[in-house]
This record gives C-alpha cells, sequence and structure tokens, in this order.
C-alpha cells in the first residue's frame, strides 16, 4: 500500500487534497459526485499529515453541503485498500440515488446524532412552529350513546339441542393430516463486486423490497456459501444481525431475509 500509488490514484479519480482536517490527523481528499447536486464524494486518504506516511485504509463516504455550508454525512464510510479504491469509490457514487430527500426543501437527509433521519438543511425549523393545532375535540352526544351501546348487555341466543336419538355420530372417522410440503434448498450466484438490496420473504413469497433503503457491495463469497458484504445504505431500520449472510436458504420458511442482486441479473433457483 504505497502512498504515491493511492495518491496518484485520488488524483486520477480527481479528488484534491483539503487543507485541514478538524477530525483528524490524515490527508482528506474530495470531489464533487458527478451527477447530484451538493454532494461531494469524501475519502479519508488514510495517509499521516505530518508523517506522510500510510496509517491505515482509506475511508470513502458521500458528504451533503447545506444551506449554512455545513457537510452533512449521508452514507456509511466504507474502508478499503489500494486494490478496492476505485471500485468503493464507484459504489459509493451509486449509493447516493438511494439516499432520502427531504419532501419540503429537497435536500438530502442524514442521520444525527440522536439516531433520527433527518433533513440536512434543518427546513422544519422554519415552519415547523407554524402548522395550526389538529381540533381533538369530540362531541359529547357521540360519546354519550357509544357509553350507551357499551353499558347495554346483549342478549344471549337460545342454542337448539338436537335429541339425542336424532344425533349422527361418525364412525371410526380420523383427522386428515395436511401433507406437510418438503422443504427445498433455494440458492443463488452471488459474486464479489455485486451490488446488492435485501428483499424479505415469507413462505416463499417476497413480502418486501428494500432496493430503496438498503445498499451494499459484496466484497467476499466463499464456496461454503458465505457472502461478506459492506453496507453502504441502510435507511431501512432493519437491523444488522438480520441482513443476509449466505447465498442459500430453506424454502417455506415464515420469514427470511436474502440478497437481491442490482448489478447484474440474478435468480433464486431450488439447488439441485
Amino acid at each position: 500500500m504505497g502512498v504515491v500509488q493511492r495518491k496518484a490514484m485520488l488524483k486520477s479519480q480527481g479528488f484534491f487534497p483539503h487543507k485541514k482536517n478538524v477530525k483528524g490527523t490524515t490527508i482528506i481528499y474530495s470531489r464533487k459526485h458527478p451527477t447530484a447536486k451538493f454532494v461531494r464524494v469524501v475519502v479519508d486518504s488514510g495517509i499521516g499529515k505530518r508523517s506522510g506516511k500510510v496509517v491505515g485504509k482509506a475511508g470513502v463516504k458521500l458528504c451533503y453541503v447545506n444551506r449554512t455550508k455545513s457537510w452533512r454525512e449521508i452514507t456509511t464510510e466504507i474502508f478499503t485498500d489500494n486494490a478496492g479504491l476505485v471500485k468503493t469509490i464507484k459504489a459509493q457514487e451509486a449509493a447516493e440515488k438511494f439516499v432520502k430527500t427531504c419532501k419540503h426543501c429537497k435536500a438530502k437527509k442524514f442521520t444525527a446524532k440522536t439516531g433520527n433521519v433527518v433533513c440536512s438543511n434543518a427546513c422544519w425549523t422554519a415552519w415547523g412552529g407554524k402548522k395550526k393545532a389538529a381540533n381533538t375535540t369530540k362531541k359529547s352526544s357521540q360519546k354519550i350513546v357509544a357509553q350507551k351501546k357499551a353499558a347495554t348487555p346483549q342478549k344471549k341466543k337460545s342454542q337448539k339441542v338436537t335429541p339425542k336419538s336424532q344425533r349422527t355420530y361418525p364412525l371410526n372417522k380420523k383427522p386428515q393430516k395436511k401433507a406437510e410440503k418438503k422443504r427445498q434448498k433455494i440458492s443463488a450466484e452471488i459474486l464479489p463486486g455485486d451490488l446488492v438490496s435485501v428483499e424479505e420473504i415469507e413462505f416463499d413469497k417476497v413480502t418486501n423490497d428494500y432496493t430503496g433503503s438498503i445498499l451494499g457491495v459484496v466484497m467476499k463469497a466463499t464456496d461454503f456459501g458465505e457472502v461478506k458484504v459492506n453496507w453502504t445504505a441502510n435507511t431501512s431500520g432493519l437491523p444488522e444481525w438480520d441482513m443476509p449472510f449466505t447465498d442459500t436458504y430453506q424454502s417455506g420458511l415464515r420469514r427470511h431475509y436474502r440478497f437481491k442482486v442490482l448489478s447484474r441479473k440474478c435468480e433464486w433457483k431450488e439447488a439441485s
């Protein structure tokens, strides 16, 4: 991981170094996003400002520059070495379209220190106090009618009893058990470099598609089915332990999460 090589790669991608790094001692590089307005691609080079040597991996993320010129981090920072630097930059650029946008001022949203996803421009401070309080008073007449209905006891319907001589009983009738469907092994070919999202399935049907809120890049796929992913964006609230991590699962499960490959055509099929 040479310093000269890393600097040359960043320069070839159009990045320029910052004069200061308020949060650390490494050199920060950035440039404008190729398509998104007010969005910058930021790279922590991992090169020490004083020593001029590589002190760690390079970190890549996207930041939104708001009205007050403050930079808001809108994607999770991904760390990589020289070999995966260009690919990680491209993946972060692609993740921009999955970041939520404020419906009032169209600015990108970010996760605040409180954990809430809010507008980068903090535009709610301008109109938040102007909303009229909703009228929550209920008509007293409706309340009285509802109370009367609740207090009135309902009469039970008389049950008709069939005489014993007219009753019929099934002879040696055993309850039929529903044939249980045999579970099958379902698999898909997940490859390193794939741009992936997440699908929720229930009894082999897709019940939720997280394409617009979860995005990741496959870093490694082993022969044993284990898949390692760098998740670049997750605004769905889905916890990390529910994220998929294998290229196989059993059919007929009540609820399960699997990968959805976005960068190429990839289908889930029964394993032979």
